[in-house]
């Protein structure tokens, strides 16, 4: 195995016997077999090892096993500890997410302070297989078809030829030590989910599904270099940029035989999505003027062009509304008119009307856009929600959130303009009086 493993890394020129490496280790069978063979190699190796806090003690411990088995080679040992969840919250992404830029930055810097020339990780054959199919499930493009790269500017995973069933074997075989982790049974996290649940039904219909998907991903290498050079030469015909912005012709991109897969691949380094892309190709038949979004750009349906450019800032101005006073924004006037309440009096269903208790409102109310961390108590629920949530469970497009106005009173959000109200404000049977809104 270690001669397959070095015929490997001279093949695919990896790194050079004389080269300093950084390798991160977490203390798993994957990267401590890894350790093992550049030990062999008598490889100059620096021991990189994250603490994520995910597993308590078990976290601590791998730190301590990690740290005794770089001075067992040897080898200058560099930790950290984050606090993965509290980044994952904060920036509003998944716990693998986070973990893996964490990491990735953190792998960078020690690479550079101690001038090591490569950052080697322990990626394997079930990792590539497992990558492709999360890809497949998340609609990445043809480029998530090639899977996992053995070589990517400073990364550098020599373990893709070999499968963790070679692994698990070859440590047996050697006696060697590795932690166990007990999350990588869990099915909380998407890829634990697609190894347990769906790679296992594939190894019964293919036992060697890991080497068939590695041969896959090789030609789907190739078929991504013919695809990406057609490509960059239609662009040519189709797209223009003037200073920082790109206009795409409307008349260019209708001639094209595969119109949305030649404007996915123009759009998607701008942060467009596929559904982005198959909402703008619908576009292109009807009337200019429509905009589309991205985290940081937007698009312009023209009538000649398709014009990307960069997002203005998002608005941040709160606007009062007065009792019984109204007030303009965007396209939308909202009155809003308090009296006592009539006997018979029924809640409107009307999503453009929403009725307050008015003894528990604090006047003027303000009217913003939402920002990260609002939260509010929808009315028929228990308890509150992210405005951020509300908006996903709703199915709502950028366009749609950003076009949303929070109607607060005081520090409270009351109403999702013309979506939801805040249950704690809505009237009951002890109501006296009443704050209508309407939107006109």
């Amino acid at each position: 195995m270690l001669r397959k493993l070095i015929h490997h890394i001279e093949k695919e020129k990896l790194f050079g016997r004389n080269e300093k490496l950084l390798v991160a280790v977490s203390g798993g069978l994957d990267s401590v077999v890894l350790l093992h063979f550049l030990h062999k190699m008598e490889m100059d190796c620096v021991v990189a090892h994250c603490n994520f806090r995910l597993r308590g003690k078990d976290s601590e411990e791998d730190a301590v096993f990690v740290q005794k088995l770089a001075e067992k080679h040897d080898y200058s040992f560099r930790t950290i500890a984050f606090d993965t969840t509290a980044f994952a919250e904060e920036n509003r992404i998944s716990i693998e997410m986070a973990a893996r830029d964490l990491r990735y930055e953190w792998f960078e810097k020690i690479r550079k302070e101690n001038e090591c020339q490569y950052i080697l990780t322990a990626h394997h054959a079930d990792d590539v297989l497992e990558t492709v199919l999360i890809n497949l499930t998340r609609g990445t493009g043809i480029h998530g078809l090639t899977g996992i790269k053995a070589k990517k500017g400073y990364l550098v995973r020599p373990l893709l030829p070999f499968s963790r069933d070679d692994l698990k074997k070859f440590s047996k075989e050697n006696d060697i030590k590795y932690r166990e982790d007990y999350t990588n049974a869990q099915t909380d996290f998407v890829r634990n989910k697609i190894r347990h649940q769906v790679v296992s039904v594939l190894k019964e219909i293919n036992p060697s599904i890991e080497k068939t998907m590695n041969e896959n991903v090789s030609r789907f290498s190739d078929v991504e270099l013919i695809y990406n050079k057609e490509i960059e030469i239609q662009k040519l015909n189709f797209v223009n940029q003037k200073d920082s912005n790109l206009f795409i012709s409307v008349s260019g991109l209708k001639e094209l035989p595969a119109k949305t897969s030649h404007l996915f691949e123009v759009l998607k380094a701008y942060g467009f999505h596929s559904r982005d892309v198959s909402n703008i190709i619908e576009s292109l038949d009807s009337i200019s003027g429509k905009l589309f979004y991205s985290e940081k750009y937007q698009i312009l349906r023209d009538r000649d062009y398709l014009v990307l450019s960069r997002r203005l800032e998002k608005e941040n101005k709160e606007y009062e509304l007065s009792e019984n006073g109204s007030i303009k924004l965007d396209e939308i006037l909202l009155t809003c008119k308090t009296f006592e309440r009539p006997s018979g009096f029924k809640f409107s269903t009307n999503p453009q009307i929403a009725c307050f208790d008015a003894d528990k409102l604090s006047f003027p109310l303000k009217l913003r856009k939402w920002q990260e961390g609002d939260v509010f108590h929808p009315i028929g629920m228990k308890g509150r929600k992210k405005v951020s949530d509300y908006f996903i469970d709703n199915k709502f497009s950028l366009t749609d959130k950003e076009n949303t106005w929070l109607l607060v009173s005081d520090k409270d959000i009351v109403w999702l303009v013309g979506h939801r109200m805040d249950d704690r404000y809505k009237t009951s049977s002890k109501t006296t009086n009443i704050c209508r809104i309407e939107i006109q």
